[in-house]
């Protein structure tokens, strides 16, 4: 199987990340597991906390074995 990418997007095109899948996760699976992690996260925070830093979510990703990729963005095509 080909390895498989997610963007994980921003407003903030610096705050995006991409992360490489692991190879015995697929693509739906992959997008509960962040998106169940994230809102975990974010229900672990104090009220009015704000929101989860990146930085948390990077963590909490990579200990489930995803891994962050380098984004280099180039010009737009419109």
């Amino acid at each position: 199987m080909a390895e498989q990418l997610m963007l994980l997007p921003n407003a903030d095109p610096a705050r995006m990340r991409l992360l490489r899948l692991p190879r015995d996760l697929g693509s739906t699976e992959a997008y509960r597991l962040v998106t169940g992690l994230i809102a975990a996260l974010e229900s672990a925070r104090a009220p009015g906390a704000g929101r989860v830093p990146v930085e948390d979510v990077i963590d909490a990703l990579e200990e489930r074995g995803f891994e962050v990729l380098e984004v280099i963005l180039g010009p737009t095509l419109d």
